[in-house]
């Protein structure tokens, strides 16, 4: 037995390559196959490669492993390096956005601010403002920078009270830049959670956790003690930004609810922009009625106000109007 292994081992040389063939490597090391009282010690190192068994089909054909595994590997550290890519574009946008709409809402403010303290016919200053508002709409659409969507009558009476809502509140802020200062305005529409909360309970049957619940208090109480320590406060004022509140949260909740059978044609942006046309038809002829024609040149003449700051103030407040509306529809912001 130990002369046919010798034998066999013989047939062999270390170092005769097989022809045709790749040498395998072959290296004498520490004892891994005893032969009796022949070579003390003979180690085969082969590579165990496809090509140095030919003759074996699955070997043959085989593809290497590592090269597999390589290219799963480089595939999915691809993956994982464009979805953080994609991750943060997302949330650098939304920043971005969420600037834009902080600083539409300051000069918003300050301008209609300016405009209504000086001229106090706020329903004349919100039909004029979804006025602008509406053409900014039609170019948009009859340029192609958003596609106009095809809308069925049951959308159209579906819309109707997110623009009546919208009509509201833009009305009822107004009314209260008009009456108080900026900045109590904005400290009762703080309330804004508030209203949210007890409306997504009423509307959508979402009911708030305590955590919630808890977050609400220190926000309800410091409007409370702002109020009363308020050197600007009235009721009329007051009141009129709760109502702003009101309105705009429950515009916002019910807009939700229609988002959900919304059709594919009908956005964000398109559904504020039918919303901006539908408030225009209802507050024009609210601020004829109740107002009449008052922001004709020579009626702002003959009430001795300054007519390029009126007319450029009201202009750029309505632009800044529509753009963070516009921005809040998108991302939810406000």
């Amino acid at each position: 037995m130990q002369q046919s292994s010798v034998a066999a081992f013989s047939t062999i040389s270390p170092t005769a390559p097989l022809p045709g063939y790749r040498r395998p490597r072959i290296g004498l090391g520490p004892s891994h196959v005893g032969i009796g009282g022949g070579w003390k010690s003979l180690s085969l190192s082969l590579a165990c490669r496809p090509h140095f068994f030919p003759s074996h089909p699955r070997l043959r054909h085989a593809a290497p492993l590592p090269g597999r595994r390589a290219t799963a590997v480089r595939a999915a550290a691809d993956g994982e390096s464009k979805a953080g890519s994609q991750a943060l574009v997302e949330a650098l946008q939304l920043v971005a956005f969420f600037a834009l709409w902080y600083i539409f809402n300051i000069y918003f403010n300050i301008y209609n601010k300016q405009v209504l303290k000086v001229y106090p016919f706020p329903i004349t200053i919100t039909a004029f403002q979804v006025a602008i508002g509406t053409v900014l709409v039609f170019l948009m659409w009859s340029t192609n920078l958003y596609k106009r969507p095809k809308l069925s009558s049951s959308q159209l009476v579906a819309i109707l009270p997110l623009a009546i809502f919208h009509t509201l509140g833009n009305l009822f802020t107004n009314m209260s830049l008009g009456k108080v200062a900026v900045s109590f305005t904005h400290t009762i529409k703080a309330m804004e959670p508030f209203f949210t909360v007890v409306l997504s309970a009423l509307f959508l049957g979402e009911l708030p956790n305590i955590s919630v619940l808890t977050s609400l208090v220190p926000i309800v109480g410091g409007v409370v003690l702002a109020s009363f320590t308020e050197a600007s406060f009235n009721w009329a004022g007051f009141w009129s930004a709760m109502a702003s509140n009101l309105t705009n949260q429950s515009r916002n909740v019910i807009s939700k609810k229609f988002m959900v059978k919304k059709e594919e044609s009908l956005d964000n942006v398109n559904l504020f922009s039918i919303i901006t046309i539908m408030s225009f038809f209802l507050s024009a002829p609210l601020a004829l009625l109740m107002e009449g024609i008052k922001f004709t040149p020579s009626y702002v003449y003959s009430a001795g106000l300054n007519l390029n700051e009126i007319y450029v103030r009201s202009l750029l407040a309505a632009l800044c109007f529509h753009a963070y509306q516009q921005t809040d529809f998108i991302y939810d912001i406000g």
